[in-house]
């Protein structure tokens, strides 16, 4: 899921007209003391990288939900008693300031979470989306997977591209090792196979490169993608267990929580919903309205505490997705040497630790 510069489709569109605001996120929590002067409320940073669900973040500056660096906090900022900087970056970055330590906490899938979480153990405070066709596999003179057979497919190798390539064939009872995957970055492959390439006749990109692909090169096919394994790749919210024990740590986790789940009722309010995914394309390669939403339908969001709530305590992606989405990753050597962190649901032990908490504080003052 590495980010690469956008790639301009339409004119860009105005910017969001301010998002509604929910009130209190439990009867505690409903009214925190906040000081006159905003020096004083406790700042935690977020990294974040263009990518549908986590364009949500800059969509809520727009909007007021949270305030600009140095600037009058937001509304939500205001609730919590805490204020959030984004650090808007490419995503490998996010990955590395996320790792060092440079940043609270950072938006990754739960595949990149594990490398970091080895040297700096973390919570994954909420899901925010999983791919379920936004990473395809597109061929021009290939009918079928079996025609793929011993022929390259390129794409980002060590990454999320190529965790779903092996996936898919293993679903499908196929081995990989028949089935080459050669590195390539995600924005030359696509230009490749647009243009007509000869050494280029099978790719694995995400949106927008896939849907622009598609469209560009009628002769292009879709010949498997990642809804046949689903809830494999999750887009998520991870959180430094140092900054969680920080002062006023637990409150920006729930902070966090709740901008998203703002952001989403926008989204799903037919009264704001135009603006809401214009707002998103502006963040997310200037795509149209139109065209975010087919890319928020490929790329389905945990748009409720409670949908989120639900993956993280699914017995079967406790104990059937995330082993796999381990031992794949030390298959194809994203895992640096091999070693996996610890993993745990609701145990601050582990190095990687899926924590529901934060998201039913925030569905407690939701649903009042």
């Amino acid at each position: 899921m590495k980010i690469v510069p956008k790639v301009a489709l339409v004119i860009p569109v105005v910017l969001v007209a301010a998002l509604l605001t929910i009130t209190g996120c439990s009867k505690d929590e409903q009214k925190p003391k906040v000081s006159d002067n905003n020096t004083e409320m406790p700042t935690f940073t977020l990294a974040t990288s263009e990518y549908p669900s986590w364009s949500t973040f800059m969509v809520a500056r727009k909007a007021g939900l949270i305030g600009k660096d140095g600037g009058e906090p937001g509304s939500l900022e205001k609730k919590w008693g805490v204020r959030i900087k984004l650090e808007v970056k490419d995503y490998d970055p996010c990955i590395t300031m996320f790792g060092n330590g440079s940043v609270d906490a950072c938006c990754l899938t739960n595949i990149d979470s594990l490398n970091p979480a080895l040297g700096r153990p973390c919570t994954a405070i909420m899901p925010t989306s999983t791919s379920v066709g936004a990473d395809k596999v597109i061929a021009v003179g290939i009918d079928d997977i079996a025609a793929l057979k011993g022929k390259k497919t390129h794409g980002l190798s060590k990454s999320v591209s190529q965790f779903m390539f092996v996936r898919v064939l293993q679903s499908k009872g196929l081995d990989p090792k028949d089935y080459p995957f050669d590195n390539l970055d995600p924005a030359a492959a696509a230009t490749a196979l647009q243009t007509g390439s000869k050494d280029v006749q099978s790719i694995c990109v995400w949106n927008p490169f896939a849907l622009q692909t598609l469209r560009t090169n009628k002769q292009a096919k879709t010949l498997f993608d990642s809804s046949a394994i689903p809830e494999e790749i999750i887009d998520m919210v991870v959180m430094g267990n140092d900054s969680l024990k920080k002062e006023g740590g637990e409150k920006f986790a729930c902070l966090v929580c709740d901008i998203y789940y703002n952001v989403c009722q926008r989204m799903d309010n037919p009264k704001s919903a135009d603006l809401t995914f214009k707002a998103l394309g502006e963040d997310f390669s200037n795509l149209s309205a139109d065209d975010m939403r087919i890319c928020c339908k490929e790329t389905r969001f945990y748009s409720t505490p409670e949908a989120g709530t639900k993956l993280f305590q699914n017995t079967d992606f406790q104990t059937k997705t995330m082993p796999t989405v381990v031992k794949t990753c030390q298959a194809i050597g994203i895992l640096d040497n091999g070693k996996a962190p610890t993993i745990g649901f609701g145990d601050a032990t582990k190095q990687l630790n899926f924590d529901t908490q934060y998201m039913k504080k925030v569905a407690a003052g939701l649903s009042k």
